[in-house]
């Protein structure tokens, strides 16, 4: 069983909307962050939005604030992130991360960290904003 599965990626067209879906397998719970980056082609890997485990706050980049939300449903144990009025340079393979093997973990540090600490990923969904 993998461990978190992104899902809800596709194509759209600039200025849509999509949600993406983070299931968390049962192993997986217990974690103290999880995390939302997406990496394009040949570009580096960015961290979007992270949601802390323990108290459900949140933390955005500044290149999706206002326009990105992230999310928890804990009877799905399902962290969502929810795209709105997509660009196209918001196309890029979108991942969802955990972190599981540290003694704590804010995603106050999530905006200039190098995230090293989350740990488990998952497999990516494609995004791509085009006309």
């Amino acid at each position: 069983q993998l461990q978190l599965v992104e899902s809800g990626g596709g194509l759209v067209q600039p200025g849509g909307a999509m949600r993406l879906s983070c299931a968390v397998s049962e192993v997986t719970k217990g974690y103290y962050a999880i995390g939302w980056f997406r990496q394009a082609p040949g570009k580096e890997r960015e961290g979007v939005s992270c949601i802390t485990s323990s108290d459900g706050s949140t933390v955005y980049a500044d290149s999706v604030k206002g326009r990105f939300t992230i999310s928890s449903d804990n009877a799905k144990n399902t962290i969502y992130l929810q795209l709105n009025s997509l660009k196209p340079e918001d196309t890029a393979v979108y991942y969802c991360a955990a972190v599981r093997f540290r003694r704590y973990y804010s995603c106050s540090i999530f905006p200039t960290g190098h995230h090293t600490e989350f740990d488990t990923w998952g497999q990516g969904t494609q995004v791509t904003v085009s006309s």
